[in-house]
């Protein structure tokens, strides 16, 4: 059993704001719980870019209550004014007595200044509740607010033999269901999908979020550095996610223009052979997107990891073992010449679904690496 204390109302705060992921756009999910006299009397997490944030809805669920209250909150209070006014002033306003607050926000507009801002007219404020946790669930927030670049996740789904498709290009299923719904569920929570052109030519996929029940799709992007992309292929022929092109200055202007014409977004990210993928990361970030999860081949994945453009990385594995020397692995690159320049994962999160694995896990490049090539689509 729990005992009732300040983690206590903080991890409540932060069950609120996980359940909004996937749903803020480039802002951060927050969770916030005013608690008054021993009971909960107001609850909120931040829903929408541009609509109220945690603190306001748990604020107006308290009502009168909210004076002489603690709040505790996901993330320090804002003191700013953006598309909102900021939470700071309304907890002054309701003359609350404590905030509690798990981790300052890397905002350089807030930065210290929310905390700052309540101690200044009397309100204690204690900060570091469960800082981790709330951390962790800021992750892509925490980049993009930082360095104007998304949060880049891959995930990728192999045999114990680390092969993504057999010799014939077969890959369906090497996981198992329950592990494809976690996909699904992943999709809803990032702001955009990453492939290479490879794998619309071989599986000619959706890439949309599929749930039992309505979720976010995210932007489709596709790595085609030349624009083989064929105009039947499915993501070009719905409107259930925007899709956006990486090419180089190399693609066909004719075709680029049809696809224009078509909705299609082209970024030109390079002048080739192959698509810069850092240019193009920076290109993304300055169109808003936070966070990306690449389900690409091993090429793809291969680039992003050897040019340490990758935040995080989601393995699963099913027990099967199918060989082949032509069978595609889950990262082709170049390589290193000693294990002691291997890229290591840390912060190891490990369970089982099933009689699959998910290895989720943050890579480290050791210095002595070599830096890698460029292998894009």
């Amino acid at each position: 059993m729990l005992n009732i204390n300040d983690e206590y109302y903080m991890d409540l705060a932060l069950q609120m704001a996980e359940r909004s992921q996937g749903q803020t756009g480039i802002n951060p999910v927050v969770g916030a719980v005013v608690v008054k006299d021993g009971a909960v009397v107001g609850l909120g997490s931040h829903l929408r870019r541009g609509t109220p944030h945690a603190e306001v809805h748990a604020l107006n669920m308290a009502g009168g209550l909210a004076e002489g209250s603690t709040v505790y909150v996901t993330l320090e209070p804002c003191s700013h004014y953006g598309l909102t006014p900021p939470c700071s002033e309304r907890l002054i306003r309701d003359k609350v007595m404590r905030v509690v607050v798990a981790c300052e926000d890397p905002n350089p507009q807030v930065a210290g200044r929310g905390i700052r801002m309540l101690r200044e007219n009397g309100i204690q404020v204690d900060v570091g509740i469960l800082r981790d946790r709330a951390l962790g669930m800021n992750k892509p927030f925490i980049k993009f607010i930082t360095t104007a670049l998304p949060y880049v996740t891959i995930k990728t789904a192999s045999t114990l033999d680390g092969k993504i498709a057999s010799k014939t290009g077969d890959s369906k299923w090497i996981s198992n269901e329950a592990a494809r719904d976690i996909v699904h569920t992943m999709r809803h929570r990032y702001q955009a999908i990453m492939v290479g052109v490879g794998t619309i030519l071989a599986d000619d996929p959706q890439l949309t979020t599929r749930l039992p029940v309505p979720g976010f799709s995210p932007v489709r992007i596709i790595v085609d550095s030349t624009l083989r992309i064929p105009a039947s292929a499915k993501v070009l022929n719905d409107d259930a996610a925007p899709t956006v092109l990486l090419t180089t200055d190399k693609a066909d202007p004719g075709k680029s223009q049809a696809l224009k014409e078509r909705g299609v977004e082209i970024l030109t990210c390079g002048s080739g052979p192959r698509v810069d993928l850092a240019l193009a990361l920076s290109q993304l970030g300055k169109r808003e997107i936070s966070s990306i999860l690449v389900e690409g081949g091993g090429r793809l994945n291969g680039s992003l990891l050897q040019q340490k453009l990758v935040d995080e990385v989601v393995m699963f594995f099913a027990p099967k073992l199918i060989g082949g020397l032509e069978s595609t692995g889950s990262f082709i690159f170049e390589g290193y010449y000693l294990m002691g320049d291997a890229v290591h994962l840390t912060n190891l999160e490990v369970e089982q679904m099933g009689d699959n694995v998910c290895i989720k896990g943050t890579p480290v490049w050791p210095e002595a690496s070599k830096e890698g090539s460029n292998i894009t689509g």
